[in-house]
């Protein structure tokens, strides 16, 4: 048994209940219920404005829509699961309250253009919601940088010792990462305009640019629709074919919250390395970690390896969306219906990672004698220390990069310490290198200090 649809009139057959099942949408577009019912009201303000309505008409279904509206923001919403999709599910309920009239409703409407305004609306307010979740974790980031200004910690490139360098820097990258990542969740919200107006594809009596004026009267007088539906975003229909057939914006947006689960998998990835014993630089706290059902002693950073895992369906969902579009004649296709459940599962995903992530990293516990111990026995990551003081002391590049590899080989072959070699010792190698002067250099924060930028402020 199905609900009554907003088509059908030239059919002679009921739907097959298996292709009933197939192509509705029901199922994860109800996510779209209070974005779809805010269209519906400015679609009857607008009607009223065109004629369409009269002012008692407008105002029923305003009240009825507001009803549904108030049962959506307070949890007491429930949707038809027989119902095709949530437009029809909001229409059908809107019968209910006001009878016959919401037979008006769909006047020079489409779903084409119905679905895309709330789609569009519906990643401005999830943009929204992750940028300011975004903000906490970067800003969390930076709290523990500013507890680790005087941390030092090894660099790594190739997952080999390279130069000392501050934790707080290390950190910091990340967030700057994450600063990138907000930048480009507010480009791409900029880039979401909202449009009604384009019919199925051809337009509607209803032309576009009286919707633009309108919607922005509406939002004036509906100030608690401000935040999201801003007047500056409604924009002028300057193609309708292009209109309905456009999911770039949706592609956009996977493309950003891939690039942003990348960063955070990168993040838990350097995190689970150094919580390994034979790291031992960071403990996760036992508020974020498992245990094994058969080894007692484990502590596993399952958390910190789902979200890197997940990247994998964030990268999934985008490529989903791009492989659907890629061969879609103009204009709409019911293909496009299959844009929401990768869309909705990308924001779910980084919207979980985003909440634990903070908390995780508050939590975290930094062995600085672990890591202390780990400068201390690796003198190799002052050897571009010691290539410059050479250079400082009039040998070429090339020439310092040789003496201090040989150095380093001998080193490391006879298990000594440059710091503990004699000058004849190191004579051997260049009779510029004096040990007094290397044991001054072989210290982490004079090892730091020597490469960290002065920008010195113009007086012009």
């Amino acid at each position: 048994m199905t609900t009554k649809k907003m088509w059908g009139g030239r059919f002679k057959k009921k739907t097959d209940s298996d292709v009933e099942r197939f192509t509705k949408s029901i199922d994860y577009d109800y996510k779209l219920a209070k974005y779809d019912v805010y269209g519906s009201l400015l679609h009857v303000f607008v009607l009223n404005a065109c004629g369409f309505l009269t002012k008692e008409e407008e105002k029923s279904m305003s009240n009825a829509l507001r009803k549904i509206y108030n049962d959506i923001v307070s949890g007491k919403f429930k949707y038809n699961k027989r119902s095709e999709d949530i437009h029809t599910d909001i229409q059908n309920k809107v019968e209910k309250e006001v009878g016959p009239l919401s037979l008006k409703l769909h006047t020079a409407r489409s779903r084409n253009d119905q679905v895309l305004f709330d789609l569009k609306l519906f990643c401005r307010d999830e943009l929204l919601y992750v940028g300011k979740l975004c903000k906490e974790l970067q800003n969390s980031i930076l709290e523990i940088c500013e507890e680790h200004k005087e941390t030092f910690i090894p660099g790594y490139t190739h997952l080999q010792h390279a130069q000392i360098v501050r934790l707080k820097d290390y950190l910091g990258s990340y967030a700057e990462m994450f600063k990138r990542d907000l930048d480009r969740l507010d480009n791409t919200r900029e880039r979401i305009r909202l449009t009604l107006g384009s019919g199925a594809l051809a337009g509607t009596p209803i032309g576009s640019t009286l919707y633009q004026e309108m919607a922005k009267k509406f939002v004036r007088e509906h100030k608690e629709l401000k935040e999201i539906f801003s007047t500056e975003h409604i924009d002028k229909v300057s193609n309708t074919l292009d209109t309905v057939s456009d999911r770039d914006f949706v592609i956009e947006v996977l493309s950003v919250l891939s690039i942003m689960g990348m960063h955070l998998s990168r993040f838990a990835e350097d995190l689970i390395i150094w919580s390994t014993k034979e790291f031992g630089f960071v403990e996760i706290d036992d508020a974020f970690a498992t245990g094994s059902s058969l080894m007692p002693q484990k502590k596993n950073p399952d958390v910190l390896e789902l979200i890197r895992a997940y990247t994998g369906t964030l990268y999934g969902n985008l490529m989903s969306v791009l492989t659907m579009m890629k061969g879609l004649p103009l204009t709409y296709n019911r293909d496009m219906q299959l844009d929401k459940p990768p869309l909705f599962s990308s924001f779910e995903i980084i919207e979980q990672e985003l909440k634990i992530f903070p908390k995780l990293i508050k939590t975290l516990k930094w062995n600085k004698k672990t890591i202390e111990k780990a400068i201390e026995n690796d003198e190799t990551l002052y050897a571009t220390d010691l290539v410059y003081y050479l250079i400082k002391k009039g040998i070429a590049f090339k020439q310092a990069h040789d003496i201090i590899g040989k150095l380093i080989k001998f080193s490391l072959d006879s298990s000594r310490k440059i710091k503990e070699m004699s000058n004849i010792e190191l004579k051997r190698f260049s009779d510029r290198l004096k040990q007094e002067e290397i044991v001054k250099l072989l210290d982490p924060e004079t090892s730091v200090k020597s490469r960290e930028s002065v920008v010195r402020t113009s007086n012009v």
